[in-house]
């Protein structure tokens, strides 16, 4: 279900709402092959059929297709508002030199903006690095989509000249400044500077104010995670700070996966407590999977 794409390549092919119709239609088409039937491409347009309902908007077309019966849905009906929140820092813009974080971030959000169009929910674009950057506003027309992913298109070939990121005050900062219950799409490696317990508390405070959050957590596994790189000295330098630390990676490699991995079960397990669906992204990550856990959000919403 679903594709890996080459990151460089998708950099380079030049038309992201293209792409990212692509791999909505292939999720949906590999949806129609998996036990995920549920979640097929009538749930664009098209809800389930309850028996008692009146039966003039029954698409007969789609029941001939499925042997389900389904009704139009129409956009008075649709209620959902999603606001993604893109963090542009400059670590997001690694690893270079493809920036695979950012454009994965980017090619994911474009595909969940095309789902949310087929779907007629209003969809908002945030881009944050140390302060907010952008906050567009929240709609459901199709232009307005489309204006979204040109600007995401534009970010993606020609990066934000940001600092450092400061991911919980800008959580904090959008938190007030969404007035209706929405779901909060966050893609953010959430590397920052703050005490980690500034984080737990914007997030909680997305929560307090009745949003539902998924927290794509966007990290390069090799490197980021694993710190797998050759046998040989290094000169890492921060991509924030311009910091540098010469070192041999084999030196640290172990403790470094082990304070990484209890980092990010810390995050997760926090997240878990309040309610927040956390993925670890990796940039490796099969698109379908970035997307089922969009659709799976979203289908307690609705």
């Amino acid at each position: 279900m679903g594709k890996k794409v080459d990151l460089a390549w998708a950099r380079q092919f030049g038309n992201l709402e293209l792409l990212a119709r692509q791999l909505v239609e292939g999720f949906i088409t590999g949806l129609h092959r998996s036990p995920y039937h549920g979640f097929s491409v009538e749930f664009a347009e098209h809800v389930l059929y309850n028996p008692g309902e009146s039966t003039r908007h029954i698409n007969w077309k789609v029941f001939a297709k499925t042997d389900r019966l389904y009704t139009k849905r129409y956009e008075e009906e649709t209620n959902l508002r999603c606001q993604i929140l893109l963090d542009v820092s400059p670590s997001m813009y690694l690893p270079k030199p493809n920036q695979e974080k950012l454009t994965f971030s980017i090619l994911a959000s474009a595909a969940i903006m095309h789902m949310l169009s087929k779907q007629r929910d209003a969809v908002g674009l945030s881009t944050f690095a140390d302060g907010v950057i952008s906050q567009s506003q929240t709609r459901s027309i199709s232009g307005h989509v489309h204006k979204l992913i040109l600007q995401l298109e534009k970010i993606m070939q020609e990066p934000i000249s940001a600092s450092r990121s400061s991911v919980p005050e800008v959580i904090d900062q959008l938190a007030e400044s969404f007035h209706r219950r929405s779901l909060v799409v966050i893609f953010s490696d959430l590397f920052s500077d703050a005490d980690p317990e500034k984080l737990f508390s914007a997030l909680a405070h997305l929560r307090h104010n009745k949003h539902e959050v998924l927290l794509f957590h966007v990290m390069d596994y090799r490197q980021e995670v694993e710190f797998e790189f050759r046998n040989k000295p290094y000169i890492f330098v921060d991509a924030e700070t311009s910091e540098q630390v010469k070192l041999h990676p084999t030196d640290i490699q172990e403790s470094y996966r082990e304070a990484m991995h209890k980092q990010n079960q810390a995050i997760r397990l926090r997240c878990g407590q309040m309610k927040i669906d956390y993925v670890e992204a990796n940039t490796n990550m099969d698109f379908s999977q970035i997307l089922m856990n969009f659709m799976t959000k979203r289908s307690r919403m609705v």
